[in-house]
């Protein structure tokens, strides 16, 4: 029996690292090595634009790679090295009490990772923003910023990593189960909590001001048949140039927020389709969708690593502080893998909402204007990569999205 789920064990690692190998080598020779740029880009961009905004994108993708493969090695390392096995032992015999013990690796482990992601998270998001034009905030205000997502990151890490050693010590048979009903509370207390009391942290939000906008909004909502709530203006404008806007909430914080960039440098038409475009998740319940993919693919996750974990969890003891290496190794494995898939969902959602913004504005032209001024101003990548397209990218490109409004607008006229 225990050779039989060791075998198990074994295959489902191998068949997960395996993937995991598989896909980021084909993304770092996508990333290194993109095939040259598309000739039909010159129909709606220049292809001195296209070469700019490929030499944009090429350095943040490499890192992007080579910062999940670090991570990777890292926590590999602490669980499979003598050194990194030594790393627990010192914590151990640092104190007797298991709990400060657990609190003390899951805090080092979290410490370690983002330390070496410090680097990268600096470079791509402020230094390479800032040197190409995009980042209107000085280091300090970054830093600022830094911190506090990282102290939010802590204080989650550290609170999910004693409810989960209290799970498996206390329900070792069950833990996957209530681990799974406790992520879905916390989905669904993050869809609601986040947009009222986490982004406000960063950002300042206030009803739209412009009563132009104020009353396309409400034509566009009874036209669309829609209750629409709170149409917010942020002002990303003291963090980046890009512009943007997103639907986000469930219940009484379902809200729409624009960017203030977006607001103060898109023509009325382009405004319209975007706040269309939202209303299509808004009308097709996205948020509600995303959350209930995200219950079950937690559900899926907990269930998959009852048999990853297996080799952590010895029975009738104490669980060691090693697990929570190999949960965090398991997990953004899984993520890694799955990522396609969660990718292919959300591309399928952006194109349905721009196929309800088309149908609602009727204004074909402004809908492509926006995606070329989108793409524009934000330097996107013209023709990516189609692996990098198919592993990681939540909206369509914009060529893509394009021919796919021409092509559904003269669908129906």
């Amino acid at each position: 029996m225990i050779n039989y789920e060791s075998r198990h064990v074994s295959l489902a690692w191998l068949i997960i690292l395996g993937l995991t190998v598989i896909f980021a080598f084909l993304y770092l020779v996508s990333a290194l090595f993109p095939a040259p740029i598309d000739p039909s880009v010159a129909k709606y961009f220049s292809i001195t634009l296209a070469e700019k905004a490929r030499t944009y994108n090429y350095t943040p993708r490499i890192l992007f790679i080579v910062n999940f493969c670090l991570q990777v090695v890292l926590l590999s390392w602490l669980l499979f090295s003598s050194k990194g096995r030594s790393l627990f032992q010192s914590i151990q015999k640092f104190t007797k009490n298991y709990w400060l013990v657990t609190l003390l690796s899951v805090l080092g482990i979290w410490l370690i990772s983002t330390l070496i992601s410090l680097p990268f998270t600096y470079f791509s998001g402020y230094y390479w923003q800032k040197i190409w034009g995009f980042s209107t905030q000085s280091s300090a205000a970054w830093w600022m910023d830094y911190w506090k997502t990282t102290g939010i990151d802590l204080c989650i890490s550290l609170a999910g990593g004693i409810i989960f050693f209290m799970l498996v010590n206390k329900a070792s048979r069950s833990w996957w189960l209530i681990g799974s009903l406790l992520f879905s509370i916390w989905l669904v207390a993050e869809y609601f909590f986040w947009p009222i009391i986490v982004s406000p942290i960063f950002n300042h939000f206030k009803p739209v001001p412009d009563s132009a906008i104020v009353s396309m909004v409400n034509d566009l909502a009874h036209k669309a048949g829609l209750n629409v709530g709170a149409v917010l203006e942020m002002d990303a404008s003291r963090q980046t140039t890009f512009a943007n806007a997103y639907f986000t909430g469930v219940g009484t914080s379902k809200r729409i927020v624009i960017y203030d960039t977006l607001l103060h440098n898109y023509s009325l038409p382009e405004i319209k389709a975007v706040i269309a475009h939202e209303m299509g998740h808004w009308r097709h319940n996205d948020v509600i969708h995303g959350l209930l993919l995200g219950m079950a693919g937690g559900f899926i996750v907990f269930g998959l690593l009852t048999i990853l974990l297996k080799p952590w969890l010895p029975k009738n003891s104490n669980k060691p502080p090693q697990l929570w290496a190999a949960l965090q190794l398991a997990v953004i494995l899984l993520l890694f893998v799955t990522s396609p898939i969660q990718n292919a969902v959300s591309r399928q959602m952006e194109q349905n909402a721009d196929y309800f913004s088309l149908q609602l504005t009727g204004n074909l032209p402004a809908e492509i204007q926006l995606q070329e001024d989108l793409a524009r101003n934000s330097l996107a990548d013209l023709t990516p990569p189609a692996f990098i397209v198919w592993f990681s990218y939540d909206h369509p490109p914009t060529l893509a999205r394009i021919q796919d409004l021409v092509q559904e607008y003269h669908s129906y006229h």
